[in-house]
Formats: C-alpha cells, sequence, structure tokens
C-alpha cells in the first residue's frame, strides 16, 4: 500500500514539475493522473498492481470532503451575509458552463458535419 501510494504521489509531483517547467494551463494533478493514465494502459500491470490501493482510496473518498466541511463551518459568517451572491453565482456559472459546452457540442458537430451524417442515415441514403 505505501508503494501504490508513493508511486500515485510521485506521477503526482512529476505532473507538478512538468506542468510548472513547461507554464502549462493544466494543474499539476491533472498532468500527473494524465501520465498515471497512460502508464496503466501501456503497463496493465501496473493498473492492476495499484488497484487494490486505489479501490480503498475510492471507497473512503469522503474524507476528502472533511476538509471543505472544516472551511465552511470556520467561514460561517461570511457564508451567512454572502451566501445568496454566492449562490447566484454557482448557479450562474454552472448554467454557463453548460451552456458553453452544448454550444462547442453543436459547433464541432457542424465542423465535422456529423449532423448531415446523422440525417443520411436517418432518411436511408448513406
Amino acid at each position: 500500500m505505501i508503494r501504490t501510494l508513493a508511486l500515485i504521489l510521485t506521477f503526482q509531483l512529476a505532473g507538478e514539475i512538468t506542468s510548472r517547467g513547461l507554464g502549462l494551463p493544466l494543474p499539476g494533478p491533472v498532468v500527473g493522473l494524465i501520465a498515471l493514465v497512460l502508464a496503466c494502459i501501456l503497463r496493465p500491470a501496473l493498473a492492476e498492481a495499484i488497484r487494490p490501493t486505489t479501490t480503498g482510496l475510492l471507497s473512503h473518498l469522503s474524507l476528502f470532503f472533511v476538509p471543505a466541511g472544516v472551511g465552511i463551518v470556520a467561514h460561517w459568517d461570511l457564508l451567512r451575509d454572502q451566501g445568496l451572491g454566492l449562490a447566484v453565482a454557482l448557479m450562474g456559472s454552472t448554467l454557463l458552463a453548460i451552456a458553453a459546452g452544448a454550444w462547442a457540442f453543436t459547433a464541432v458537430a457542424r465542423l465535422t458535419g456529423s449532423e448531415e451524417r446523422e440525417a443520411l442515415r436517418d432518411q436511408g441514403r448513406e
């Protein structure tokens, strides 16, 4: 288990170094996770070796939310005063993100001609 955790943290550290060193717009842990996924694809034995530990981590995932809960309790006064504005900002940004995703999907579908092929297939022409 310690070896597996050390391996996961090593990938995270390598991702952090890569992200900062190359000035990438991705956070280091994301770069490290991508590298870990690629390593697991290239070496399936690695995926099998880390599976028990990662499954254990995922089963206790709720513990990772404890610091967020402590933060909410610690800043309760601020949340009470600014809570409505925060809620509106969260809902608005969520709706905008969904709309941007839908727009991007539609734009890519148009650029690749996916809609035309789908319509032709539905009509039996393709």
